[in-house]
């Protein structure tokens, strides 16, 4: 039996010239496949069979041929601030998280390239589940597609690789996925409004300045030296904060730095004039997370007068600061609780599928 090729997991042209060419082999006419394609992304349907503008026949021949697989929705969550957190079950049972966040005419989509994490900070839910495996790009894209098919569809403005797992140590699918969300023919988010999310994963950081588009870069910062990071973040002792900080320096888009404050921690006057002599060096914009309840461990979150203190610090360095909105606090909305509520806690595992990032 011929297996059945999975357009969701290539690049949009990649996917419209195999259509086409599969069109024209099937005499009705090479438009028909780009007809086709227009639904994997860009106006997206469920199934073949819902490509209605599609005449019946070939539709059945779509079906044979070609694959566009669902992610099932598990549960959902909605909070009071409008937040909604959706779990999907993945193909082998494993499950994943997808957050939309409304603010005004804004709606970011915070998606998940890893089913769990293999890094292991010490203050995320994640982190606690230990690492399962990479996505493909179809299970990662496919999240913004499976809003956008919802019977009220979400169409995001804004899309962050901020959910579970770690996306440069999943270059090889993300790569993909960039390219399917920012395409015109994918789902046509502009480059500015897409941003990866990493704790300082080099390789991938190289990798995504290497890209042509401008994409956003977020750096999980959350202690400004290597000591403290070292025992927030095991990573850091693979890529050193003064590595990290060097990469980004190098990275020619905007930068954001991602703290988040922990109470007694990392929240001292000293560490804010350290966090803003990093951030002096990249020219980076610092974005200060409140902990979030229910995270992991037992760190208690900075006060919010600690955390306007600490703020103050920053910005005293002539350095641009904001502190993020606390979002979903009602619905377990800190990355992980979710899936942690429903599946057992397992031992972490390295994350070596696909090679991690050092294909890149």
């Amino acid at each position: 039996m011929t297996t059945r090729v999975n357009l969701l997991d290539l690049a949009p042209t990649d996917a419209e010239e195999q259509l086409r060419a599969f069109a024209e082999a099937q005499g009705v006419g090479a438009y028909r496949g780009s007809q086709a394609a227009r639904h994997l992304w860009t106006t997206p349907t469920a199934s073949f069979d819902a490509m209605s503008d599609l005449p019946r026949a070939f539709r059945a021949e779509l079906e044979r041929a070609f694959a566009i697989p669902r992610l099932e929705l598990a549960a959902e969550q909605r909070s009071e601030d409008g937040t909604r957190k959706f779990l999907f079950r993945l193909h082998d049972g494993q499950t994943i998280e997808t957050v939309s966040i409304p603010d005004g005419d804004r709606v970011t989509l915070c998606i998940s390239s890893q089913a769990g994490c293999a890094l292991q900070c010490s203050f995320c839910a994640t982190g606690l589940m230990g690492f399962y495996r990479n996505l493909l790009p179809s299970e990662i894209a496919g999240q913004v597609r499976e809003l956008a098919l919802l019977p009220e569809p979400i169409a995001p403005t804004n899309i962050v690789f901020m959910g579970m797992g770690e996306p440069l140590m999943n270059w090889r699918a993300v790569d993909v996925v960039l390219t399917i969300l920012n395409h015109p023919k994918g789902c046509g988010v502009g480059a500015r409004h897409i941003t990866v999310s990493t704790v300082g994963v080099l390789p991938g950081i190289e990798a995504l300045a290497r890209r042509p588009e401008q994409f956003r870069l977020a750096i999980s910062v959350h202690a400004p030296t290597d000591e403290l990071r070292r025992m927030l973040m095991p990573v850091n002792i693979k890529f050193p904060l003064e590595r990290v900080i060097d990469a980004a320096a190098a990275f020619t888009r905007r930068v954001t730095f991602e703290y988040v404050m922990l109470g007694g921690v990392n929240d001292q006057p000293g560490h804010a004039a350290e966090l803003a002599r990093l951030a002096k060096r990249c020219g980076a914009f610092v974005n200060l997370i409140p902990l979030h309840p229910g995270g992991a461990g037992s760190y208690t979150p900075t006060s919010p007068e600690g955390i306007k203190r600490f703020a103050s610090e920053v910005a005293r360095h002539k350095v641009e600061v904001a502190v993020r909105r606390s979002r979903g606090t009602d619905i377990a909305a800190a990355c992980g609780q979710l899936r942690v509520e429903r599946l057992r806690r397992r031992p972490p595992r390295a994350a070596n599928q696909n090679g991690e990032v050092e294909i890149a």
